[in-house]
């Protein structure tokens, strides 16, 4: 795969996007372990925008910056991971389910599904992170309302997102690769 300006600027401004999402709204969890933020949003969009590659830096990236400016520095490398995972795993998931159901009508349902399955990896990733790695042990648990809360928020967020802004022209010049199975 060759990579243009094009795609590297895109994946620039995706990054941007996720950190200033992330660290906009940023409210921490009552159990003191992590916070509630909208970059999930931009982390699925960076996924089905931009396909697994450039989505999932984009995403990884951009909340993994939000971790450095907000202080939860311990979190960055996992979340680089987690992040980028939930992006890739939103665009495979997509395609996946987009060649199940091919009619451009029903769009909403392989946008919902592949983002509640992908967001499943941003729950069980910083529950796995918090209890093993950090060490918190059964405290991690108290995170994972809060992460799941912040993952329903992402996916339809992301989702109404896609389906409001992909209809229009200009959207799709600028982001090919995810026309739409016919």
């Amino acid at each position: 795969m060759k990579t243009t300006s094009k795609q590297i600027a895109m994946t620039a401004v995706m990054t941007a996007l996720c950190a200033v999402a992330t660290y906009a709204i940023a409210v921490p969890f009552p159990s003191g372990i992590g916070y509630f933020n909208l970059g999930d949003v931009i982390v699925l969009l960076s996924g089905w925008l931009l396909g697994p590659l450039y989505g999932g830096l984009a995403a990884g990236l951009g909340s993994m910056l939000a971790d450095l400016f907000l202080g939860f520095t311990a979190y960055m490398p996992a979340t680089f991971l987690i992040k980028g995972g939930v992006s890739i795993a939103g665009w495979g998931l997509y395609l996946l389910c987009k060649k199940l159901i091919q009619k451009d009508k029903l769009d909403i349902l392989p946008r919902l599904f592949s983002g509640v399955f992908a967001e499943m990896v941003m729950v069980g990733g910083y529950l796995f992170f918090e209890a093993v790695c950090l060490g918190l042990g059964a405290g991690a648990l108290a995170s994972v309302l809060g992460n799941a809360v912040q993952a329903l928020c992402g996916c339809v967020g992301a989702t109404a997102v896609i389906l409001a802004l992909y209809p229009l022209p200009a959207i799709r010049r600028l982001f090919p690769s995810i026309i739409l199975y016919k």
